[in-house]
């Protein structure tokens, strides 16, 4: 298994992962990156300017991935770890850990400060990870995401 950057061909592939979960976990679908409109082009959204969305490719097949950008509606200095999901065959192996720190490094040499994320309350092991990387509850969201059936909302200063 390895990490790399999105390509063009990878968006039906890592969308298609992204919506498995949310059937697997029977998450919300609306509110949350499920129903996201770019969820069929990351490629093309991770173009922009200071951000980035890397997949963990395992046999010649995604089986994961998460991103940085600027958060929206909100200062220039922060950031947003945005859909990192991965298929059950490769959770627990240490690929989320490596993906985030690789995000958070990219987040770090744009310049950005502050990198927020939100999750779903029953996600509590992303949440303990999260919390091992450094991430600290906040009391509400930050930005505008869109993702209204979010509820746990966690911040970690990047300098």
């Amino acid at each position: 298994m390895f990490i790399r950057e999105i390509q063009q061909k990878d968006n039906e592939s890592i969308a298609k992962v992204i919506r498995d979960i949310f059937h697997e976990l029977d998450a919300p679908k609306v509110g949350t990156a499920y129903a996201d409109p770019i969820l069929d082009t990351l490629y093309e959204v991770y173009q922009a300017q200071r951000s980035v969305y890397y997949v963990v490719e395992k046999d010649g097949k995604v089986v994961g991935g998460c991103g940085v950008a600027p958060l929206d509606n909100a200062d220039v200095s922060v950031c947003e770890l945005q859909k990192m999901y991965f298929a059950p065959e490769i959770r627990g192996t240490g690929y989320a850990e490596k993906i985030i720190e690789k995000c958070l490094k990219f987040a770090k040499a744009q310049g950005f400060e502050i990198c927020y994320l939100e999750t779903l309350s029953f996600m509590t092991t992303a949440q303990k990870l999260y919390k091992r990387i450094g991430f600290e509850n906040i009391c509400g969201p930050m930005g505008n995401t869109g993702h209204s059936s979010c509820e746990v909302w966690m911040t970690k200063k990047l300098v």
